[in-house]
């Protein structure tokens, strides 16, 4: 038993033991306006003077979960860095605010000084994406940010940014033409016409302007949420002290990629180290790669003119749904059926069409033929039955002068510049 036992022992010898944990995590919370958020910082156990950093999320609901494994990256490389749930009051789909998030991150950035192990006088911002317009917007309001980094942030407005990200992804699909026109330039200042798109005008280029501390922008030259180029370009323009590095097989997230839209495991090789290296020993001198290509530069989106009010298409929007509706009724005659059926089918598949658009940005639409997708080329053959109708419709009315009649052709009549407004008669 002796022998067996000395023999377990230095089978258990052989072995090295488990290596000391590179990151060490603590719960923290911190409020501003009266919402307490919380958080965790993640640093190197034991460390002193350490420098400090918060990540600011991209958008849409995120919690400190989602950039775990990047803060336990930067610890590793001696950086206490604090990773936090992001507010759900007063942030949604249809409302936020840069100027909130923005406070919020500076609420974690005191926090974070704070810390025993955390130098206060080198702590900064990170932000993703959407963070890449409210980390600056952070750094520009409080002395106590030291630096920026940022990823795949943008050097225009949010409803450019979305219009030139959402016509990449229907191309990507294979769609072109009118739909793909409709969906990233109407639809779009419709959106933001209508108020349904928060912060759709911030201007981030004088808060770049106005920023003194050294900033990092990193982006992914297969960047397809973000013109990757312009930002560069602007950014390049804008700031005083700057490092901007592209990556050339990364993506929005710096994930690798083959082709922007797919990620592929691990970030872009040199990304975290890069970062670890810049706030450990920013450089004093700016330097920065050339702008990515582009397939197509982003545009800027022109306010809507009076005839485009959003009250104005929900109102002849109403009157095509009654006017066809009323002449599917018994006694009116064939054309005024016809227009009514088609024309009521086009513009109720148009809507469910468009919240497809919106809610799965074109997948939802199944297959495509020569650019367009079934349902927009069978709302567009439906379209043009329903002017042929209204044609018939015309001659009907000419003839018995009816009332229905009337009300069907008035649809009609209003249905043409609607459908060509909306891209369903358009190539």
């Amino acid at each position: 038993m002796r022998t067996g036992a000395l023999l377990l022992a230095g089978v258990i010898l052989a072995f090295p033991a488990p290596p000391a944990s590179a990151a060490d995590s603590s719960d923290v919370t911190f409020t501003n306006g009266g919402v307490t958020l919380h958080g965790s910082v993640v640093a190197p156990p034991g460390g002193t003077k350490l420098p400090g950093l918060v990540m600011v999320h991209g958008s849409g609901a995120h919690s400190r979960e989602d950039y775990r494994d990047q803060a336990e990256a930067f610890a590793r490389q001696g950086i206490a860095t604090l990773i936090y749930d992001k507010r759900t009051e007063g942030y949604s789909q249809f409302s936020r605010s840069y100027s909130t998030l923005a406070d919020d991150a500076l609420a974690a950035v005191e926090a974070l000084r704070k810390r025993p192990e955390v130098d206060p006088a080198r702590v900064g911002v990170w932000g993703l994406s959407e963070g890449g317009w409210v980390a600056p917007l952070a750094a520009s309001r409080s002395s106590h940010v030291a630096f920026v980094v940022t990823l795949g942030a943008n050097g225009v407005e949010p409803s450019r940014q979305q219009a030139w990200a959402t016509e990449n992804q229907l191309r990507q699909l294979d769609m072109a033409g009118s739909m793909v026109r409709m969906a990233s330039s109407t639809m779009m200042r419709q959106l933001v016409g209508g108020g349904v798109f928060p912060e759709a005008h911030y201007d981030p280029v004088p808060v770049l302007k106005s920023l003194r501390q050294p900033v990092l922008g990193l982006w992914g030259a297969k960047d397809v949420l973000t013109p990757p180029g312009e930002a560069v370009r602007l950014f390049r323009e804008s700031l005083a002290h700057y490092t901007l590095r592209v990556f050339p097989d990364a993506q929005h997230q710096l994930r690798r990629t083959s082709d922007g839209y797919d990620k592929l495991p691990g970030y872009a090789p040199g990304y975290l180290e890069l970062v670890g290296t810049w706030v450990h020993d920013v450089p004093a001198a700016s330097s920065a790669d050339a702008p990515p290509a582009q397939d197509r530069p982003s545009f800027a989106l022109t306010p809507l003119a009076w005839y485009e009010s959003t009250w104005l298409q929900l109102a002849v929007l109403v009157f095509l749904l009654a006017a066809f509706g009323f002449g599917l009724g018994r006694g009116a005659a064939r054309p005024a059926r016809w227009l009514a059926a088609t024309g009521l089918l086009t513009v109720v598949g148009f809507v469910v069409v468009d919240v497809l658009i919106q809610v799965t940005m074109g997948k939802g639409l199944g297959p495509v033929l020569g650019g367009r997708p079934l349902p927009w080329l069978a709302l567009q053959l439906l379209s043009l039955g329903a002017v042929a109708a209204a044609i018939g419709t015309a001659v009907a009315w000419w003839r018995h002068r009816t009332p229905r009649l009337g009300v069907v052709l008035a649809g009609g009549v209003v249905f043409v510049p609607w459908a060509i407004y909306w891209g369903l008669l358009g190539v």
